[in-house]
């Protein structure tokens, strides 16, 4: 029932793989995905390819496919199959009519095995790392139609795409068992893992991901062409021109460093700085009491004890101070020069946008700049900028907003995502204005909220993003209808 295409590794490797494939009565046929004829293993057929990533493997794999159903490994380290593995994923299969499984699965690490629970695939999961595990089964027939005459030449994006399309005809099962165990290599932390797909040796990469998830979202509907309206900042008066928004708790070692960024700006306009003091315990207060006898700013301490990051937010905007522009500085984090406030105020008229999104450098304590260094978002573009967002898990920094439209949509009241929820839901209808100078330094160490994160906390962070992505997907393809 099941024909199994597996990439190349080392022989030891492949081999362990090809064996623990052969015992299972239900596989058929065993391909192996090389990129040279000497990579060959005995019992294997062998498919020359670049990359078990690109179209040109994808396509192999929908032409000889003979059996029901097609099983993908990804990876090219020894797989090693539960107790009646393949059997359990082929009835699931068979019972949800799926045209794609996943399953969660087990990790070697450094000689030592955890356990890796996935998510369910939703509408919304349109991201390219969203994490199937490394072992896939598909339908072979939905495989089949949907690659006739439909692939692009991807050198990257070529199983992206694969389940992209497959997605828009059939379901993405995610079954909550164990069924395998594979080695893992890569064993770098959650905060350093995160900002890889914006490194700029994964550009390549990142272009062919944009081009497929764009395809993604004509097809289903939910694609935005570049037509924007328009925005009047002389809706209403304000007393200050920005206010720079700072929500903090027990931060007793950034706080200051980020309070200080943010008075010593130098700017033609009035400007003044709302801190919003979480209930911090650790001395942060008292370091904020004593640097509001500059009135610049505003030391608030919320009566509530439900708010999260972007609750905090929305006690600041909403504050009869706030000025006509909210500008984003984290407590962890400081501006690049007093230059900053002036440059994204000015963005805001220049580009005439309803959101201003900057640049920032990664940088250690010390201010020394660490990888993957400049970050600038460049996938963030006026044609294709709002439906690229979809993709990607992150907007840039520092960002900022037109209060009066803020006040409007709020920050949704969560410590994780709450920015990127905002910069969907402006770029529905509004420019968002970008800025290429290096504004701020994003100083990363071990007490950032994401420097180290569990699978279950990565699981729920992922989990919302996604469903935040199916929310606005449904949002624009009603916007569409109309």
């Amino acid at each position: 029932m099941i024909d199994c295409f597996i990439p190349f590794g080392t022989k030891e490797e492949t081999k362990r793989t090809v064996e623990t494939l052969s015992l299972s009565p239900l596989v058929n046929q065993i391909f192996l995905l090389a990129s040279s004829e000497n990579q060959h293993i005995d019992g294997t057929t062998l498919l020359l390819t670049d990359s078990i990533q690109s179209s040109k493997s994808v396509s192999l794999i929908a032409e000889h496919a003979n059996s029901e159903y097609a099983l993908i490994y990804t990876k090219t380290t020894a797989l090693t199959l539960g107790y009646f593995a393949l059997n359990r994923m082929v009835q699931i299969a068979i019972d949800s009519g799926a045209g794609m499984l996943y399953s969660d699965y087990r990790q070697m690490v450094e000689g030592k095995t955890q356990a890796v629970p996935l998510i369910d695939y939703q509408e919304g999961s349109v991201r390219d790392d969203f994490n199937f595990g490394s072992l896939m089964l598909y339908y072979t027939d939905i495989v089949k139609h949907v690659t006739v005459n439909k692939l692009e030449d991807y050198k990257f994006a070529g199983l992206y795409d694969l389940r992209l399309k497959v997605s828009q005809h059939t379901s993405l099962v995610h079954l909550n068992e164990f069924l395998y165990t594979e080695e893992e290599l890569d064993n770098r932390l959650s905060g350093e893992k995160q900002f890889d797909y914006v490194d700029p040796r994964n550009r390549a990469v990142q272009v062919e991901y944009e081009v497929a998830c764009t395809d993604h979202l004509k097809e289903i509907g939910a694609y935005l062409f570049p037509d924007f309206e328009s925005v009047s900042f002389e809706s209403e008066p304000f007393e200050f021109e920005a206010s720079i928004i700072i929500p903090v708790r027990d931060r007793v070692n950034t706080v200051e460093d980020a309070a200080q960024s943010a008075l010593s700006q130098e700017c033609s306009f009035k400007f003044n700085v709302i801190v919003i003091d979480n209930h911090s315990t650790d001395g942060t207060t008292d370091i904020l009491k004593r640097l509001s006898a500059d009135e610049r700013l505003i030391h608030l301490i919320p009566e509530r004890n439900d708010l999260g990051i972007g609750g905090c937010w929305n006690y600041g905007v909403h504050h009869a101070k706030c000025g006509k522009f909210a500008v984003q500085l984290d407590s962890d984090d400081v501006y690049s020069s007093p230059e900053t406030l002036q440059k994204i105020v000015d963005a805001f008229y220049e580009q005439n946008c309803a959101m201003v999104v900057g640049t920032y450098r990664m940088t250690n304590f010390k201010m020394e700049e660490i990888p993957p260094g400049i970050i600038d978002h460049r996938e963030w573009t006026p044609e294709n900028g709002r439906n690229n967002a979809l993709r990607i898990n992150g907007l840039g920094a520092p960002r900022a907003f037109f209060t009066p439209m803020l006040r409007e949509i709020n920050v949704p009241n969560t410590s994780y995502g709450e920015d990127y929820a905002l910069g969907l839901n402006f770029s529905r209808k509004y420019q968002i204005g970008r800025i290429y100078d290096v504004l701020y330094l994003c100083r990363r160490w071990d007490g950032n909220s994401d420097a180290s994160l569990d699978i279950a906390k990565l699981n729920a962070n992922n989990s919302y993003k996604d469903k935040i992505r199916c929310i606005e997907i449904a949002a624009r393809q009603r916007l569409n209808m109309l």
